[in-house]
């Protein structure tokens, strides 16, 4: 059985359905504060906070779990910087929690979902896993933080981990039955499909004088069920008593004005867009080389272009939404 900690989330969800599919028992934990109770539509689902450790202990007494998938952070950089303390406390304090539970009862395959943003602002593009790391907000020092710890776990108690340094997850499941839903929202291309349906005015760009080709953040987007791949095959990988960390990317970098160009040509709507200030904690560019997960997991994306990645999110979007006045 695999325990998704976060699976009622957006990455988890899919992760979910991909495992289930391919005839993996699962087990849900999530406390729905930002996850969504119709988006677990397989395995059990159990519903609490990742901080309860007497409920940790619980599932694992009552449950035969043989690895476990954490999606529980909070991943929003902007309010990282605002609220750093509910930053570290959910997801190093709450992670500490969740990984002493395990070592007490004996379970010791971990996949943790990090982040590209515990490179900072990069030094080369593109960026391998060998990049110096040097995170530039609350959010990305969280996930760093929780790297170290597993290295110290690994060595104390023989823990087996593996973390996913994942570049900008976009998309949906091309088959509909879960996708992107954030409440706030704070992601670029559900933000823009939100104008795209009439439910925004216009979509913000945060800086415009960046050292990029046409002024804006440039990101790797990769899809969502690309990314639940990356898990599957991670988790095979535990298997073989190995640890490891991996990007997990396409190689590719679209700026946000690129990005809101494609969405106008996948839905046919005009998008306004605004110019604004910077945000803190935003590196200029972020693109990622995957070339350890394709040597070593196998992992190769099947969504590689833009316009597909954005098909998809606009097919669930506009069913999802669409009827929202």
């Amino acid at each position: 059985m695999i325990l998704i900690v976060g699976g009622a989330g957006y990455i988890g969800s899919h992760v979910n359905k991909f495992l289930s599919e391919r005839g993996y028992e699962t087990l849900i934990l999530d406390n729905l504060t930002r996850g969504h109770r119709d988006f677990v539509k397989w395995g059990e689902f159990i519903e609490g906070n990742l901080g309860d450790r007497r409920l940790l202990d619980r599932t694992f007494e009552t449950h035969d779990v043989d690895a476990v998938m954490h999606f529980a952070a909070f991943t929003d950089v902007g309010e990282s910087v605002l609220k750093p303390g509910r930053y570290y406390h959910n997801n190093v304090v709450n992670t500490i929690n969740l990984l002493d539970s395990m070592v007490d009862h004996g379970v010791r395959d971990f996949i943790f979902s990090s982040t590209c943003a515990v490179y900072g602002n990069p030094m080369e593009i593109p960026i391998s896993e060998e990049h110096p790391l040097n995170p530039i907000s609350p959010y990305g020092r969280s996930k760093l933080m929780v790297e170290e710890i597993l290295k110290d776990y690994r060595d104390a108690y023989g823990l087996n981990y593996v973390s996913l340094r994942y570049f900008n997850a976009a998309g949906a499941d091309p088959e509909g039955e879960v996708g992107e839903l954030h409440n706030p929202e704070t992601h670029l291309i559900p933000i823009i499909l939100d104008v795209a349906l009439g439910l925004r005015d216009a979509v913000r760009i945060f800086g415009t004088d960046y050292p990029t080709p046409d002024g804006t953040c440039v990101r790797d987007y990769i899809h969502v069920m690309d990314l639940a791949d990356a898990h599957w095959r991670a988790l095979r990988y535990l298997e073989g008593g190995e640890s490891g960390v991996f990007n997990l990317g396409n190689g590719n970098g679209f700026s946000v004005r690129e990005v809101i160009e494609t969405c106008r040509e996948v839905t046919g709507a005009s998008i306004n867009a605004v110019e604004d200030d910077r945000r803190p904690g935003d590196p200029p560019e972020l693109v990622g080389s995957a070339g350890r997960a394709r040597r070593v997991l196998g992992w190769r994306p099947e969504f590689t272009e833009l316009e597909d990645i954005i098909e998809t999110a606009w097919n669930w979007h506009s069913r999802i939404r669409g009827g929202i006045s």
